[in-house]
């Protein structure tokens, strides 16, 4: 059995890498449990990407990982529009019959993921779909959860927590105010 995920403030939140550390022993944890040879992760752009090229990297997965770009996707698209950044997605292995860890950095209401799984299925019918993020941070609106979580934070931030990747392909994890 896994073990449950540190529980952090906002204010004692730690550095993204730490949170990465948890997350890759998580995830090596559940892929344990599945038929390698059928699993293949897939991060959300931009941060779950990010963390899926880590993970896969880390991990040492021969499969191929992916990328998805749920712009497209997205319950909210006729209230805030195309995000200015929309990459293609890239998923270049059949989707039928593999067991799929969704990537993403921060769970909030659920949405996001919901629109991912809706994007996973027009490429046809996985076995099964995991969810891995890098943080949690409550106030879910649908019923999703993660089965691979690298920390959770409680209570949720006055904030928004974005994710950032350095130069040298390192993580940082801030809290940006509402205003910004």
């Amino acid at each position: 059995m896994a073990q449950s995920p540190p529980t952090y403030t906002p204010e004692q939140l730690p550095d993204a890498e730490t949170l990465y550390a948890n997350l890759l022993a998580a995830v090596r944890h559940e892929i344990q449990t599945l038929p390698i040879q059928q699993v293949h992760l897939v991060g959300i752009h931009s941060g779950g990407a990010w963390l899926a090229q880590r993970l896969h990297r880390d991990l040492k997965l021969v499969q191929p990982y992916g990328t998805l770009d749920i712009s497209f996707y997205r319950d909210d698209f006729d209230k805030i529009g195309l995000h200015a950044q929309v990459m293609p997605s890239d998923i270049n292995f059949p989707v039928a019959d593999k067991h799929l860890i969704l990537v993403d950095d921060v769970l909030y209401t659920g949405r996001t993921i919901r629109a991912a799984m809706n994007e996973l299925f027009d490429y046809g019918r996985p076995v099964s779909i995991r969810l891995a993020v890098l943080v949690d941070r409550g106030g879910r609106e649908l019923p999703i959860s993660a089965q691979a979580v690298g920390g959770l934070v409680e209570p949720a931030p006055k904030g928004s927590l974005v994710l950032s990747q350095t130069e040298a392909g390192g993580l940082v994890l801030t809290v940006e105010s509402e205003e910004n």
